[in-house]
């Protein structure tokens, strides 16, 4: 079988895991920021999505997806620091606490997302700070 990272370089495709992560927190973002705007009009369109728990559950997935492997891969290969991820796992923890066991408070949703930001921000600075010059311990 082959393996994730020689099919890209087999095909000379290098993923951007920085700005996929990126992308996604801006994707949920537009999601909690514009669907209480369309909250009057989504039953003219026969559209439930809100209070739709496999809807949420798995924007939820995907955003712990990308976002743990783009800061899985900040750490194993340039900057090799836990504050991203206690960031980022803080803030997923918060944002799963807040949409499965708590009665929706505003606040809940405020620091976790800020939290997430904080992980990508830690993330690329660190990142940028390494500049690839490492001990013989990483492995690029």
């Amino acid at each position: 079988m082959l393996q994730w990272g020689y099919l890209c370089r087999l095909m000379k495709l290098q993923i951007n895991w920085s700005a996929l992560g990126v992308s996604a927190a801006v994707a949920c973002a537009i999601h909690c920021a514009l669907l209480p705007l369309f909250i009057s009009t989504l039953p003219l369109f026969g559209i439930n999505i809100l209070h739709n728990i496999y809807f949420e559950a798995g924007m939820i997935l995907i955003a712990l997806l990308i976002g743990g492997f783009t800061l899985i891969h900040g750490y194993r290969k340039h900057h090799h620091r836990f504050t991203p991820l206690v960031c980022f796992v803080s803030g997923m923890a918060l944002l799963i606490l807040n949409h499965f066991f708590s009665p929706k408070p505003v606040l809940l949703v405020i620091i976790s997302s800020g939290l997430i930001i904080l992980a990508y921000y830690f993330n690329w600075k660190y990142c940028r700070q390494a500049k690839h010059c490492h001990s013989t311990d990483c492995n690029h």
